[in-house]
């Protein structure tokens, strides 16, 4: 729950968007038009024999009381549609004792998702990360996180690589924009290339008859007192992102070798 009161350069580009945002259409027709061109996997040469390699964006979060990996477990949804591409679901470490968690009444995470080493980050094609905000910004495990990757940083190990946000806030005011575009500094100084969403949702951005999370810079979810569940808007644009996240990645990356 969020708490807030209120290089060197790629030399591919990021995908085009063709045409502008229009509220009389709906999302599964612009991201439609968006990928066309990213169908196919560009198919690795070994020993003369062809073979396919799914890209791999990492969906890395840290969600307190499960907000945020609502938002993941569907951004990696929306991975996963695209043909050649997989969305592959990461933990932060926790930095607060079990002590404090208890009296916080965190429920305990699952083991269905590690938790993610700085090394590990340079196996992605591309990467999302999503957190709480605290007062504004980034919640202090995920700042934590990205200290610890000093090491990459130091060789620009993660220069060019397609980089995005998803956020949680407990208020309308609380940071849903703030949260996300104060951690570009992040994006900026390993050099990788910060992939917002923009207005590619169609009409779903322009709605003003219900609360919804999310704006240009990403989708977000509002999560009150940390009872509120993320409504199916919220989540659709979280399944967007994860579309146009991975249909960037296709237009200019190439599956690593593991």
């Amino acid at each position: 729950m969020g708490k807030g009161a209120g290089c060197m350069p790629s030399k591919k580009r990021l995908p085009d968007v063709q045409d502008r945002p229009n509220p009389d259409r709906d999302d599964a027709n612009i991201v439609q038009d968006q990928l066309t061109a990213t169908n196919s996997t560009t198919p690795l040469q070994n020993n003369n024999i062809q073979t396919s390699k799914k890209l791999k964006i990492f969906i890395i979060f840290y969600s307190m009381y499960g907000h945020v990996e609502l938002l993941a477990r569907r951004i990696k949804k929306g991975v996963d549609s695209i043909d050649g591409v997989e969305g592959v679901l990461y933990r932060v470490r926790e930095t607060l004792p079990v002590e404090i968690l208890e009296q916080m009444r965190v429920p305990q995470k699952g083991d269905d998702v590690p938790v993610i080493s700085v090394d590990e980050l340079v196996l992605a094609d591309g990467l999302l990360f999503g957190f709480p905000t605290r007062f504004g910004s980034m919640a202090a495990q995920m700042k934590t996180f990205f200290d610890s990757t000093f090491p990459l940083w130091k060789d620009q190990r993660l220069a060019g690589v397609p980089a995005g946000f998803f956020v949680s806030t407990g208020t309308q005011g609380g940071g849903q924009e703030t949260t996300a575009w104060t951690a570009i500094t992040q994006l900026a100084h390993h050099g990788m290339l910060y992939v917002p969403i923009g207005y590619t949702f169609g009409a779903g951005m322009f709605k003003m008859d219900s609360l919804r999370g999310g704006s240009p810079y990403g989708a977000g979810v509002f999560s009150g007192d940390g009872s509120r569940e993320p409504s199916e808007t919220e989540l659709a644009l979280a399944e967007h992102q994860g579309k146009y996240m991975a249909a960037t990645v296709k237009r200019f990356a190439q599956p690593r070798e593991s």
